[in-house]
């Protein structure tokens, strides 16, 4: 029997290749090592201001995204969190375990209180509880996550080991499903991440059409100096064609970067070239699924209709060891 792999991902805007190259890629390859369940985050999405009209169509755009990556709904359940409401009643059982000293000590909530300049909302600080519930809802034996995701994980562990100590064992120990580190950095500003709160010019989205792409990647930051650190925009711009152009490229720009001898210029051109290449089957899977907003629908509704059977089988299970007794 495979192992259980649970994940999730914010329809909060378009995807780039960060998004690909960080989580996406390796979502696609799981699915046939793992009983994978996949969903968008649409609860988690609230945690920012955002359009009723603008969450609706990101959540659609997403899915239609994941699909034309190769997010298979034969091989894996894939589904709108929202449409699972046992997400939320988990997320507060948890909750009452949870101490608030666990959570404020959260690197990413000290950096969204840090950024908002104390109007965080509650919602932002019970965030990794409602993570926890996703993936332990579905009893998940393994999650894939980036070395810088792993204090959220292990904030679920010790949740699970809570619940497990004061009701008796009913969860499993989650593990992480290391995945490659891969530090996609600002087109535009190389010493952050590609991000989309850095605007449209820093990173290349995966509906990026040739054109924009051939502007973007033609405006990258190099370097003057050659700089060999990762945080140069000429060794950015190589991390990026490791992954998307042919080795033996990718060994000749290598080299030449090390002896300070590399040409942008062509290392830019056959990126783009590259770039494209790898979209544009991509992208004629989005423009289908685009079309059939219908069907995209219906797969995210026969999907929760799966989750929802194992969601449900779980909380009843749940609700009895603590003491909540079957719904009326």
């Amino acid at each position: 029997m495979q192992q259980r792999l649970f994940s999730a991902a914010k329809p909060t805007g378009e995807l780039h290749l960060g998004n690909y190259l960080g989580a996406l890629k390796n979502w696609v390859a799981l699915q046939s090592q793992y009983e994978c369940i996949y969903a968008i985050a649409d609860y988690h999405a609230l945690t920012v201001e955002i359009d009723p009209k603008e969450l609706e169509q990101n959540t659609i755009n997403l899915a239609c995204d994941l699909l034309a990556l190769g997010i298979d709904p034969k091989k894996s359940i894939f589904f709108r969190q929202s449409d699972v409401p046992e997400h939320t009643e988990l997320s507060w059982i948890f909750a009452c375990l949870t101490p608030v000293s666990e959570l404020t000590r959260m690197t990413q909530y000290k950096d969204l209180v840090q950024e908002k300049k104390g109007n965080a909302n509650a919602g932002l600080l019970t965030y990794p509880v409602l993570q926890a519930a996703d993936i332990l809802l579905y009893r998940a034996t393994h999650v894939p996550v980036g070395e810088d995701q792993l204090q959220h994980l292990e904030l679920s562990r010790i949740i699970a080991r809570k619940f497990n100590n004061r009701y008796g064992d009913f969860f499993p120990e989650v593990n992480p499903v290391l995945s490659e580190t891969v530090r996609v950095m600002s087109l535009d500003n190389p010493e952050g991440k590609m991000s989309k709160s850095h605007g449209a010019k820093s990173y290349i989205a995966l509906r990026d059409k040739p054109d924009v792409i051939t502007q973007k990647i033609g405006k990258a930051v190099t370097d003057s100096n050659h700089n060999e650190t990762s945080l140069s925009g000429g060794h950015n711009l190589l991390t990026l064609f490791k992954y998307f152009g042919s080795a033996e490229r990718y060994q000749y720009f290598e080299q030449a970067f090390k002896l300070k001898k590399i040409s942008y210029a062509e290392l830019k051109k056959e990126l783009t070239e590259a770039l494209i290449s790898f979209l544009e089957p991509v992208q004629k899977r989005q423009a289908y699924y685009d079309a059939h907003h219908d069907e995209v629908r219906t797969i995210l509704r026969e999907g929760a209709v799966r989750a929802r059977g194992i969601a449900q089988e779980n909380s009843a299970l749940i609700r009895k060891r603590i003491g909540l007794g079957p719904r009326s």
